[in-house]
């Protein structure tokens, strides 16, 4: 693997030193340099990519170990690279675990994940968008809605509108565009099942496309709150299943707490990157909110975290 993104990234080393000689070819010399040592960080690991990496994937890893060193990634986007003022180096102090976080992660009876961008590595609905034509739009939408500044239902309506996929062509997307997982994850699902933990699915994403990543990570389907698709008798898109907990902003929230009611977990923690999932750490909820920032880092989340990691490695290694 590490020469196949060799290869690649030496080609594009002399794109981007031609592209601007004052600046953006040392940021992305930088990125290709931190890309590199990813690289050989998965190999020497043993690989915990689900299939083989894109240039892209690494370049999306690269651009969060950039902005947590306190610098901003700008050659992927023609700026150079500079410290960024209140960057993620302000939120050292959550990094790392005090005793009573340490001790409520380790002693969780249930652990609750996000999908996109934490348990994979994309948003399945931006995915879908783009495998529909519609990619852009609905990514600006959902970094709203992530963020917190726009309500979850709103956004999740205004997305939709934008391509209203049918069924043939959500499962054409799922055929030729598989779930990326993201490095470790499996690793981690896996130690918690060992030490007899319950694992669940929480996702303002769609059941169509979380099934088949539950599937590979041996989550049942009743341990799945996610949102639903529905279509007409012709496969024709005609909206989404506004009952579920998850298609309206609080709804990781809700779900959670119903989880808890219903099995009487005496600690339970949430793991994920955006602000629905910080929502779900309230009395009756999540004991402990863990801010996965390897795939997004969303600062006003992340500062709110109870435990802010860029690698699930951290926190497997942390199960003892």
């Amino acid at each position: 693997m590490r020469e196949l993104m060799g290869k690649q990234i030496s080609q594009g080393k002399k794109g981007a030193l031609a592209q601007n000689k004052n600046g953006t070819g040392q940021a992305r010399e930088l990125e290709n340099s931190v890309c590199l040592s990813i690289v050989g960080a998965v190999d020497t690991l043993g690989g915990s990519w689900q299939a083989s990496p894109t240039l892209e994937d690494v370049r999306k890893l690269t651009s969060n170990i950039l902005g947590s060193l306190g610098f901003e990634s700008g050659g992927f986007h023609g700026r150079v690279v500079q410290p960024v003022r209140g960057s993620k180096v302000s939120h050292s102090g959550n990094k790392l675990p005090s005793a009573e976080i340490l001790e409520l992660w380790r002693n969780a009876d249930a652990v609750c994940f996000d999908v996109d961008s934490t348990v994979c590595l994309g948003e399945g609905i931006d995915e879908l968008a783009d495998f529909c034509g519609a990619g852009k739009a609905v990514a600006e939408w959902t970094a709203r809605a992530m963020g917190g500044s726009v309500p979850f239902e709103e956004a999740l309506a205004a997305r939709l509108s934008l391509f209203s996929p049918s069924l043939s062509q959500v499962q054409d997307c799922l055929e030729q565009r598989p779930p990326r997982l993201s490095p470790g994850i499996q690793e981690l699902v896996e130690k918690l099942k060992a030490n007899k933990k319950h694992v669940y699915l929480i996702s303002g994403g769609f059941r169509q496309m979380i099934n088949p990543v539950a599937s590979i990570l041996g989550i049942h389907q009743e341990n799945i709150f996610a949102n639903q698709l529905l279509f007409g008798s012709s496969g024709e898109f005609i909206g989404f299943d506004k009952n579920e907990p998850t298609s309206r902003s609080g709804g990781k929230a809700t779900a959670v707490q119903q989880i808890r009611n219903v099995h009487g977990y005496k600690t339970l923690a949430m793991v994920g990157d955006g602000a629905t999932d910080l929502e779900a750490r309230r009395p009756g909820g999540a004991d402990l909110f863990i801010c996965y920032a390897g795939v997004q880092f969303r600062e006003p989340v992340a500062a709110k975290a109870d435990w802010l990691i860029f690698y699930f490695k951290d926190i497997i290694n942390s199960l003892g």
